[in-house]
């Protein structure tokens, strides 16, 4: 081989250079595509994953709103009801007093009040004379029956007494 000249040593540097720069940049650019790639693929996950957790934060806290808002209504309502059965019972007092004064101002209501009671008692005495005459028969057969043991036993006594003398 002849020996190059300065000129085409250089040249061939220059050439040799430019093939190096070529396919550094070449590789630069296809690792940047990757890089492209993967900071893409990433971003799409990243982007998933932060829309989930945003979806379960927002349904979380939508639960939790619903639990206080159920408790606050329980709270609400047991108030009411400390207001309500108070009214309830003055309107229930009210109307039995009405009732008893329009009663006793009319004398045809008057009457039939006076013997809607005498029949309750009436109905009430008969029906505690049945039950206090059913514990008095019970009490008399089981006097008569421990009478009767008594004297079956005293006869027995007696027979045997008589017996040994």
């Amino acid at each position: 081989m002849t020996p190059q000249t300065r000129t085409q040593r250089q040249a061939s540097a220059k050439k040799a250079a430019a093939t190096r720069k070529r396919n550094s940049a070449r590789q630069s650019g296809e690792n940047a595509k990757a890089s492209v790639r993967r900071t893409t693929t990433s971003a799409k996950s990243t982007g998933r994953s932060a829309r989930t957790a945003s979806k379960q934060a927002g349904r979380a806290t939508a639960r939790r709103v619903s639990a206080e808002k159920t408790r606050f209504e329980a709270v609400a309502r047991q108030a009411e009801r400390g207001v309500l059965i108070p009214v309830g019972a003055v309107l229930e007092a009210r109307d039995r007093v009405a009732e008893a004064i329009r009663t006793c101002s009319d004398s045809r209501l008057a009457r039939q009040q006076l013997n809607r009671f005498e029949r309750r008692g009436a109905t009430a005495l008969r029906r505690n004379r049945r039950a206090v005459e059913r514990q008095a028969e019970d009490v008399r057969d089981s006097v008569e029956s421990r009478a009767n043991g008594v004297q079956s036993r005293a006869n027995d006594l007696v027979e045997r007494v008589l017996s040994i003398s």
